[in-house]
């Protein structure tokens, strides 16, 4: 689904926070190794009717460093705080904690870079129209705010490498789970999914033989699949993973094969955004987040968060 916010991963996400724990199996190379991209892989020829097998429910926890690239340790002398900026409600990634002060995703991720550079960390929470400005006029020296690279951002800030996706990825209801989708398995399949949405462009120009069926929201879209009005949807997989997880799909839908990550229908990923020119920090950032994952602690707090995958 198309964010409602320029440069933000859906916001269909909030208010779904819930405390959750899930067994999960890391990726340690590129982001979603194992991700379906059709438009890269030409299907084999599929048998008659693909079998419908129950959801295994694979956990996967998004690993997006490459040990084969290993940053160098920058100068980190001239570094003796981090101002990091982040939006003020946008569970579970950014909310304001019993206590009153920062706290979800970013907040955390945020304080272990702090941790591992061994600097002193400040999060200050904005609403999010404002970060960029803010960043411009010196006021923090890095947004870590689910903010989505891309062209028009790069023109007024630098990111750091990206830390995570938000991939695209089928839901049917638990009865008719496949483990594995292909677009040849779709064929006359009634496909729910956002009208005018980077989700919607993709089914058009890969799963052509699809049935779609075009929802003004995602309300009406996972309606539509509970009645079973659909026999799939397709959108944003971090929203779609708290539904399935929540109390509003009533327990009728799970995931239906792997994630989709192609970059030019789903974006570049989520990235820190540094004043342009402020390599020091974002070179920083990039080697304390390589560090963060390489000791497992990147797992760790991704299992704190997500309940069921969205990989």
């Amino acid at each position: 689904m198309a964010p409602s916010q320029q440069a933000k991963s859906s916001k269909s996400a909030r208010g779904l926070l819930t405390g959750l724990v899930v067994g999960v199996c890391a990726l340690a190379a590129a982001p979603c190794a194992q991700a379906q991209a059709p438009a890269k892989q030409p299907p084999t020829a599929p048998q008659a009717s693909p079998q419908v097998a129950p959801q295994a429910a694979p956990q996967a926890v998004p690993g997006f460093w490459d040990p084969r690239r290993r940053p160098e340790r920058p100068d980190l002398s001239r570094l003796t705080v981090i101002r990091f900026l982040t939006e003020t409600d946008y569970p579970p990634f950014n909310y304001t904690g019993a206590d009153g002060n920062p706290a979800g995703f970013n907040v955390d991720f945020a304080r272990a870079l702090c941790e591992e550079i061994k600097v002193t960390c400040t999060v200050q929470m904005r609403r999010f129209e404002t970060l960029v400005d803010a960043l411009a006029s010196n006021r923090g020296d890095a947004i870590i705010a689910s903010m989505a690279v891309s062209p028009q951002l790069r023109a007024r800030v630098d990111f750091t490498d990206p830390y995570y996706r938000v991939p695209a990825r089928f839901a049917s209801r638990k009865d008719a789970v496949m483990p594995e989708i292909r677009p040849e398995y779709l064929e006359g399949k009634k496909v729910g999914v956002i009208s005018g949405s980077a989700h919607e462009a993709y089914l058009k120009a890969l799963f052509t033989d699809a049935e779609l069926h075009p929802y003004p929201n995602d309300d009406a879209m996972r309606g539509a699949l509970r009645k079973g009005e659909v026999d799939f949807i397709f959108g944003d997989a971090i929203a779609l993973a708290f539904w399935i997880n929540g109390t509003d799909s009533g327990d009728c839908c799970a995931f239906s094969g792997g994630p989709f990550v192609e970059s030019r229908f789903f974006g570049e990923g989520i990235g820190i955004a540094v004043r342009k020119g402020n390599d020091v920090l974002r070179q920083a950032l990039n080697w304390a987040m390589f560090r963060v994952w390489e000791k497992g602690r990147y797992t760790d707090l991704w299992l704190r968060y997500f309940s069921v995958s969205p990989f």
